[in-house]
């Protein structure tokens, strides 16, 4: 989880790493559009990971759940068209139990909202799309 996924500017198509953490919101090193913002973080990273001057939005889930691989593609959708607004950090609590435990996940997928590296709303389950795109509109700035 310490390498930075690369991502591919939707505007000219030029590959860049995206951190996990960074002060502002990374931009293509070619011609400076916004880049959508999906990470991993495990629990060494997690703080940091939450800490951006955009909304983020945590997806918990695990690979062998039903409902988190359909919400995950929907959750990409969001951060590509929210590029400069949000960043979607994505947890495997199977390989994180401390951080299920320390937000008293007792169901996945849950989705956490964060602003100023705090927790500001939840949602439990996969919600269908139009839902999910209004719950994340409502705490995009």
């Amino acid at each position: 989880m310490s390498s930075k996924p690369v991502t591919t500017c939707p505007a000219c198509g030029t590959r860049n790493r995206v951190p996990a953490s960074a002060s502002g919101t990374p931009r293509c090193a070619s011609c400076r559009a916004p880049l959508p913002w999906l990470v991993a973080a495990g629990e060494e990273n997690f703080d940091s990971a939450v800490k951006a001057t955009v909304p983020v939005l945590v997806d918990l889930w695990a690979p062998w759940c039903a409902p988190c691989r359909t919400i995950g593609p929907l959750l990409e959708q969001a951060a590509r068209e929210n590029a400069g607004r949000l960043k979607v950090v994505k947890v495997n609590v199977d390989n994180a139990p401390r951080l299920s435990r320390r937000f008293n996940v007792q169901g996945i997928p849950t989705m956490l909202m964060f602003q100023g590296g705090r927790e500001v709303s939840r949602q439990v389950g996969a919600l269908p799309k139009v839902k999910l795109q209004a719950w994340i509109g409502s705490h995009l700035l």
